[in-house]
């Protein structure tokens, strides 16, 4: 790969890579597998960045949504994860975030209801505001299915206890 197409990938790493997170997060529920997805999506699409014309983003998310639908297909391969580092992270200070990972934790447990396919229409649509043309062209699906895909998902998140009691203040 030339040097230009290595900054070029460099710079939308450092731009992209947060944004790509909070997407995989979404799709996943789990922040250490949205780490994952992000970091093999990326190395997936390093190799053919020189070739990219239109828009990375969009490839790389395509990459992306691929790697989580093949890997919720599968079955769980026995991976361990190996004992936790030890870090100095309790005696940090930090503001009080309570409520906000409250709400993200309620909103994180409501998407966890909804189907594969489901949370990837959602994630897609609302999350990353795409059209419901992009998100059936992304997702291989026809638009009438992602219209209806969204609906139904919808109609569950707004039943989901965890993200009524997190919206209502737990009352």
């Amino acid at each position: 790969m030339t040097r230009t197409a290595d900054a070029d990938f460099e710079r939308f790493v450092q731009t992209q890579s947060t944004p790509l997170l909070r997407f995989a997060e979404m799709l996943c529920g789990d922040r250490h597998n949205a780490e994952d997805l992000v970091q093999q999506a990326l190395m997936r699409s390093y190799p053919k960045w020189h070739k990219l014309d239109g828009d990375q983003l969009r490839y790389v998310r395509r990459v992306l949504v691929n790697r989580f639908l093949t890997q919720a297909r599968r079955r769980w391969n026995n991976e361990v994860p190996s004992d936790p580092v030890e870090n100095d992270w309790d005696q940090r200070a930090v503001a009080d975030f309570a409520q906000q990972v409250q709400t993200r934790e309620a909103v994180l447990s409501a998407l966890a209801g909804l189907t594969v396919r489901e949370r990837a229409v959602v994630a897609l649509r609302y999350s990353q505001d795409l059209s419901e043309a992009e998100t059936a062209e992304l997702l291989g699906m026809a638009p009438g299915t992602v219209k209806s895909t969204a609906s139904r998902a919808l109609a569950k998140l707004r039943l989901a206890p965890d993200l009524i009691d997190s919206v209502s203040g737990g009352n």
